[in-house]
């Protein structure tokens, strides 16, 4: 099955999708077993950039509470060049006080050791259960391991060592076409719950071996990110450690001239890359079933994304969705409940192409086609408000038992 799987992502034309396992030329990753996570599972990973003239580009989890590793590599990291990243799952580092800033510290120290380069270039990136102590020497030991594996080939095994409760991994390698020649972008990447618009909670590193400017890769995952990771939703919670980092190489020798059509089309096929992500993760969705996309139209522009963000994280249409229930009576309470004190509402919804509501009331319809439409893997929802001018969307997934049952043993 093609990568590009969901019919709201075409798949650009000017990359194709390569099974060879190799990353972009200029990186080198590994995953290896360190033991926090059980049955000898991979649980600490590593990306090397050889390449000096790396430049780079990262986003953060914007919650109040964030891990030590996210404040380590906000505060303490050069985010332009950085040269590696270091991962372990199976433990956030997340309320761990001073002890967490001292491991997360550690582990960047192990990492820029092995890659030759001062601790200020390493990323730092945990997963896993929030507020236990990481027991740093089995991820040192484990980052020590990941050095005498570190290949070209090894991102399939980072990105099986960055999963906790995800169900399949989520990566992609794709060559790009560009007029200069062929450039590759892999991209490897954690999430399935705790996963809320605004930012997702999720892990995700991309490569690439275009030669980019600092300016460039930044406005490029800025863009790509707020159609992407910034617009799904599996149970509204926001995480500790979200991290997004983008490194390019240049080790290809095809540079991208800043607003040329060599830079459209990379910007194109890793908006495309990261959209298919973040649809993968809400399908994940710990035990989803189906996955919704939710347009909101009309009024302006902040009223249309409370609206989805109301619809999306709302348990009442996850659950209707889980189950296949045409029940839109769902959506309309969860857009009103976005829009307090404008009675009467005037909206109009349709699923699946289906109008079942106008101006705020009933519209008669072929409830069979409709029951029929809910049935699917992906289910679209459209809201129009009264206006015109502003319009934004939501990806999500359902919410049923298995969602629960991880959750309540999550620790246990």
């Amino acid at each position: 099955m093609s990568f590009f799987a969901s019919r709201w992502v075409d798949a650009p034309d000017c990359a194709v999708e390569v099974g060879d396992g190799l990353l972009p030329q200029g990186f080198r990753a590994a995953g290896v077993a360190a033991g926090l996570k059980p049955n000898g599972a991979l649980d600490v990973g590593l990306i090397v950039c050889d390449a000096e003239a790396v430049t780079s580009a990262a986003r953060f989890s914007r919650s109040g509470a964030q891990s030590a590793p996210v404040l380590i590599t906000r505060q303490q990291s050069q985010l332009d060049g950085l040269r590696a990243v270091v991962v372990n799952s199976g433990n956030a580092n997340a309320a761990t006080g001073e002890r967490g800033l001292l491991d997360a510290a550690a582990m960047r120290a192990a990492a820029g050791a092995i890659a030759g380069v001062p601790p200020e270039l390493v990323a730092v990136a945990s997963t896993g259960v929030i507020g236990v102590p990481l027991p740093i020497d089995a991820v040192t030991a484990g980052i020590a391991a990941a050095a005498v594996r570190l290949r070209n080939g090894g991102g399939a095994e980072f990105g099986e060592a960055i999963r906790t409760t995800d169900a399949f991994r989520k990566e992609v390698g794709l060559d790009v076409q560009l007029s200069g020649g062929t450039v590759r972008l892999c991209v490897q990447a954690k999430g399935a719950g705790m996963i809320s618009p605004n930012f997702a909670t999720l892990l995700v590193f991309a490569q690439t071996d275009a030669e980019i400017e600092p300016d460039e890769v930044e406005l490029l995952l800025a863009v790509c990110t707020k159609r992407s990771f910034d617009r799904i939703s599996v149970d509204g919670q926001l995480s500790t450690s979200d991290t997004i980092i983008l490194q390019a190489s240049g080790a290809s020798g095809v540079r991208i001239e800043p607003e040329s059509d060599d830079e459209r089309a990379f910007g194109e096929v890793l908006d495309a890359a990261l959209r298919q992500i973040a649809l993968l993760v809400a399908k994940d969705g710990e035990g989803a079933r189906r996955i919704g996309r939710v347009v909101v139209r009309g009024g302006d522009q902040r009223g249309v994304e409370r609206v989805a963000h109301a619809v999306a994280d709302s348990p009442l249409v996850k659950t209707a969705l889980y189950g296949a229930d045409p029940n839109w009576g769902r959506v309309i309470q969860a857009v009103g409940a976005a829009l307090p004190g404008s009675a009467p509402l005037d909206v109009d919804i349709e699923i699946e192409g289906i109008e079942v509501c106008s101006q705020g009331s009933y519209v008669e319809h072929d409830a069979q086609a409709l029951a029929e439409a809910v049935r699917r893997d992906e289910v679209e929802y459209e809201v129009t408000l009264a206006g015109e001018g502003a319009e934004t969307e939501r990806f999500f997934s359902d919410l049923g038992h298995e969602y629960i049952t991880i959750n309540a043993d999550y620790t246990t």
